[in-house]
């Protein structure tokens, strides 16, 4: 494996959890990582891309090393972050992003609201969210306030198998060895000796519905060149019980970008950058320049 690197930097008024490959002197990709998940996810791939990259992932706020947010956690702080972590190791040149999941939402979003500042976007099972409809938001803010009252908790588990099991639950093409080794960055040892998940819960119930219409109009002012990268067993597909409806869907919503080419990639799910690694690294390869 490539080694990696930490810093922290206080970006915010947050501390956050900077992770590094490669030499500082090559060229610069910034990577953003999904839900409940940390920088140390994109290991895989880096450890396959061929070129030079000096990669820099953070930890989002809320995950993994990185601080908690006293008040939860609202979607345009995630802007917010991204936009002080490229001025701060990038400020004078347009950046290449690659973002998975909810990191393809933020460098996506990010990418339309200032399109000067991002030459290359790479979105990993990024396509946006599965509409809300109006009608939700009554159970969704009950929720959100019960969560006051009760706060949600992350459940322990045994020890780094246990972790290792329920990675490899939640993803049957994980295998074993990647694992374990995603086990000892997404949970800590606890004072009872038992592993915890390194994510504030607060993450969990959030007020406020995303609207895909404003996701869209965003994207349609993106003036980065952009490669979607879909896993032939998506999770919009998961969600919407069918996987060809999906693919028409994720091509629909790339519609609104200028510049767009999207990728399928077999036997890989939501977690492509765990499942195919190799694939995705050639794909990231063979885009940038």
């Amino acid at each position: 494996m490539k080694a990696s690197r930490t810093e922290f930097v206080n970006l915010n008024n947050m501390r956050l959890c900077m992770r590094h490959w490669g030499d500082e002197d090559a060229p610069k990709l910034f990577m953003v990582h999904g839900w409940m998940d940390i920088s140390a996810s994109f290991q895989f791939i880096v450890d396959a891309m061929k070129r030079d990259w000096h990669v820099i992932a953070p930890d989002l706020r809320g995950f993994g090393q990185s601080e908690w947010a006293v008040g939860g956690y609202w979607f345009p702080d995630y802007l917010a972050d991204l936009e002080a972590m490229l001025n701060h190791y990038s400020p004078d040149e347009p950046v290449r992003l690659l973002g998975h999941s909810l990191g393809g939402n933020i460098t996506s979003v990010y990418s339309g609201v200032r399109p000067s500042r991002v030459a290359q976007l790479i979105s990993l099972e990024g396509y946006g969210i599965v509409e809300n409809r109006p009608e939700m938001a009554p159970e969704r803010l009950e929720r959100w306030l019960d969560a006051r009252k009760y706060p949600e908790r992350l459940r322990s588990y045994r020890d780094r198998e246990a972790v290792a099991d329920r990675l490899q639950q939640n993803n049957s093409r994980l295998t074993r060895e990647r694992a374990r080794f995603l086990a000892d960055y997404w949970s800590e040892e606890n004072d009872k000796g038992e592993r915890v998940i390194m994510a504030d819960p607060k993450h969990k119930s959030l007020p406020v519905l995303s609207r895909l219409d404003e996701i869209l109009a965003c994207w349609s002012r993106i003036e980065a060149r952009v490669l979607f990268v879909e896993g032939k067993h998506s999770l919009l597909g998961i969600r919407m019980k069918d996987q060809e409806k999906a693919q028409e869907e994720i091509r629909r919503r790339a519609a609104y970008i200028k510049d767009v080419r999207i990728a399928l990639v077999d036997d890989a799910g939501h977690m492509l950058q765990h499942d195919q690694p190799e694939v995705v690294a050639g794909l990231i390869d063979g885009f940038l320049v």
